[in-house]
């Protein structure tokens, strides 16, 4: 299958500038390719993995792809996708946020010996260029007429749009300019936010390199779940690849949680699945949806393709521990992330009666409640039934010395922090 006819049976092309041509140029030869992110932040959350992954399915496919961090467009602020302006990063956030997201890359995206991808940061060479040459040999080839048609500076010209932002695509257009010139990079692929940046740049190259150079641009859909909300987004946030801002098991959860109507979407667009494992998954889907193998399936590849083999594990038993209510086969860190967003209580280590620790905590409203509780078997703690009144709660009953679980009832979970 060519790389264009896989994209497109995985739905992941929305417009392209020459689909023709850029076909059968990826027909002929291996071709470079880039994609670029900017530092805004210290790490990627998944709606950045696509275009990403997209590139990696070219390297798969025997192309050359180059991935650019933004080091001078992250000084600046791309206007795309926004409404108001952004606030300035100062250069040595922006420099922390550099490095953060290359270890990420590389991570992600380079094994040891690989060198078919290949990372740039575009502060390198722009960082070179002094006013007068930006004005002279760059902005002479810009319209301002044309600038302002495009979508992303059209939708703030009533809001408001600095310079700054407004001369963002000239930038990018640069890096597409220099990465064809340096890289022999021939097509950039990018968002559909991205249309009128790369649009801009391959006007760029004509315009320097003559009109029978052969560039080429390519976006992805918009990604949206099928309730119509923004993918990628939850009630506590963005789904990060930073394990430190979205554990592993959170990240195995978001994807496992995945409704049937975009599951198949998401095994197109994110796994390295072939269409025959895809085509069988999604007749489970149709057949046994209570079953959920495409979610797990889903779940186990995203999960082992950012975290690796031993978190998918570790994601793993925490998904069974809470399953089934084993929670002593955890340990005191993965109780941690397992129990992240359940209700937690501090408690001292001095030893207590159960009844009146349960009380004390809040966990139950009164004593009569809790022995009540107590009596039916409606407490268990650490995954194991309580039937004593006259239990000690203490330190040993702990897990890793630092936790103890309780379950009221069968789905009511309450952590508790001893200090």
């Amino acid at each position: 299958m060519n790389i264009i006819d896989e994209l497109e049976w995985r739905g992941a092309i929305n417009q392209q500038t020459d689909a023709e041509g850029l076909r059968e140029l990826t027909e002929q030869k291996s071709i470079s390719l880039y994609c670029g992110v900017d530092p805004t932040g210290d790490s990627m959350h998944i709606g950045h993995l696509i275009p990403f992954i997209m590139l990696k399915r070219f390297q798969l496919a025997g192309h050359r792809p180059v991935i650019l961090i933004g080091g001078a467009t992250g000084t600046i602020g791309d206007p795309s996708g926004r409404q108001s302006e952004r606030s300035l990063q100062t250069l040595e956030q922006v420099q922390a946020n550099v490095d953060a997201l290359t270890a990420q890359m590389k991570k992600l995206f380079i094994t040891e010996g690989d060198n078919q991808i290949r990372l740039v940061n575009n502060y390198d060479w722009t960082h070179k260029i002094n006013v007068i040459e930006f004005l002279r040999d760059y902005g002479k080839n810009f319209s301002i007429n044309a600038m302002l048609a495009k979508d992303v500076v059209a939708s703030r010209l009533e809001s408001g749009i600095s310079f700054t932002e407004f001369s963002y695509q000239i930038l990018q257009s640069l890096d597409f300019l220099h990465l064809y010139r340096h890289e022999d990079v021939q097509l950039q692929i990018g968002g559909s936010d991205q249309w009128g940046n790369i649009t801009s740049g391959l006007d760029l190259i004509r315009k320097k390199e003559g009109p029978e150079a052969k560039a080429f641009g390519l976006t992805i859909p918009l990604m949206l779940k099928a309730d119509g909300t923004k993918f990628g987004k939850t009630a506590g946030g963005a789904v990060w690849l930073d394990p430190n801002k979205t554990t592993p098991f959170e990240f195995y959860q978001f994807w496992a949680n995945t409704d049937d109507r975009d599951v198949v979407k998401y095994l197109k667009y994110f796994t390295f699945l072939s269409k025959e494992q895809i085509d069988e998954l999604a007749v489970k889907v149709e057949t046994e949806p209570h079953k959920r193998e495409a979610q797990k399936m889903l779940a186990e590849e995203m999960t082992r393709f950012v975290h690796g083999e031993e978190l998918l594990e570790q994601a793993k038993r925490i998904t069974a521990a809470l399953f089934t209510g084993d929670i002593k086969s955890l340990t005191a860190d993965e109780i941690e992330q397992g129990f992240k967003e359940m209700p937690t209580y501090e408690a001292t280590k001095e030893a207590k009666n159960i009844v009146d620790w349960l009380v004390e905590l809040g966990i139950e409203p009164s004593k009569r409640q809790a022995r009540e509780d107590i009596t039916k078997g409606a407490i268990s703690m650490n995954g194991e039934r309580v039937s004593e009144l006259d239990l000690e709660v203490t330190a040993d009953l702990a897990i890793g010395g630092r936790f103890i679980i309780i379950r009221k009832g069968k789905k009511n979970y309450s952590l508790v922090k001893l200090s």
